[in-house]
């Protein structure tokens, strides 16, 4: 049976009967058979009960929580059952020595950078992004490859600007709180891939919580946000580009506050519809020569790392063919 994302939107309550999991809130009773369950993404408040946590953890499906703003609050991150010692220990080795730090920073940028540059040749928009990423080999510090990251990322963005209709325009990158309508979705997306990259880190030996190119700190998963870096451009702007163009989200799908805007009820729905499609889709992967799903890709990501770590393969970070 395929297992799926659940999107709970609304306030309510998760509790078990058995083997089923049941929303309930004033509206509804939604049973959600436990086996159909991938991984859950919490917008309201959720109320959970024990029992049913108890189930998830034994089941190994995580639970993403996000405040009102749609901002990542945590995750329910059930108990490791895939532990790897030999794994953990390389890839600290991998942080302490500089060098191999910088190299994986340097990669993860990298993949980055070429992703941009293939959503704006997409758009046929010229762009310097390769020049500016000649700088990457002469960085030498993780500080010096972040500021690479945020030159190209930010004249990416201006890039995009060429494209979007007014209203719907960057501008500033602004985060927390986003002050326009775009940025807005940048913000909703990244913290959505953000979770999504901790499900699929969680279903394989590498520990979260370090990273090579975000600094390893306490209480996040920081390797998520290494990864997330090279899947932004394929999967949440040019999925926010797509729904702006084809009138899909509109100005009526946002709220506006004395300082921000946000998507509202209606607008957090589409835009989870359209992601949780995009994940599903597939394209033919060129070395196993099969169809896979963009979800996929990212789990494929985290075995590359590994491959790495442990020395059976040099990372090539991902870079769409498409």
């Amino acid at each position: 049976m395929t297992r799926k994302n659940y999107y709970i939107t609304t306030d309510g309550l998760l509790k078990r009967n058995e083997n089923t999991l049941y929303f309930i809130n004033k509206d509804l009773k939604r049973p959600i058979p436990i086996n159909k369950i991938y991984s859950i993404y919490s917008y309201g408040a959720l109320t959970i009960s024990s029992q049913a946590l108890n189930l998830l953890s034994k089941e190994g499906i995580p639970i993403h929580f996000f405040n009102r703003y749609g901002f990542y609050s945590g995750s329910f991150y059930p108990r490791e059952t895939l532990l790897s010692g030999d794994v953990i220990i390389k890839q600290a080795e991998h942080v302490i020595d500089h060098d191999k730090r910088i190299e994986l920073a340097r990669s993860f940028v990298r993949g980055a950078a070429l992703n941009m540059r293939r959503v704006l040749s997409y758009y046929g928009i010229e762009n310097g992004i390769s020049d500016t990423l000649m700088d990457l080999d002469s960085s030498n510090s993780v500080t010096d490859v972040m500021n690479v990251e945020g030159r190209i990322r930010s004249d990416y963005y201006n890039a995009i600007d060429s494209i979007l209709p007014e209203g719907f325009r960057i501008g500033k990158r602004t985060r927390r709180p986003p002050e326009n309508m775009t940025n807005a979705m940048i913000s909703f997306g990244n913290s959505l891939l953000y979770s999504t990259v901790i499900t699929e880190l969680y279903n394989t030996q590498l520990n979260p919580t370090i990273s090579y190119l975000h600094e390893p700190f306490e209480r996040r998963y920081s390797l998520a946000l290494d990864l997330s870096e090279i899947f932004k451009p394929t999967l949440i702007d040019r999925m926010i580009i797509s729904l702006i163009k084809k009138k899909a989200i509109k100005a009526e799908d946002f709220e506006h506050g004395m300082n921000h805007c946000l998507l509202n009820n209606s607008g957090k729905r589409k835009f989870l519809a359209e992601y949780d499609r995009r994940l599903g889709k597939t394209v033919k992967h060129r070395e196993l020569g099969r169809k896979v799903s963009y979800r996929r890709l990212i789990r494929l990501e985290a075995y590359k790392l590994i491959k790495h770590l442990i020395g059976q393969k040099s990372y090539e970070p991902f870079v769409m063919w498409w």
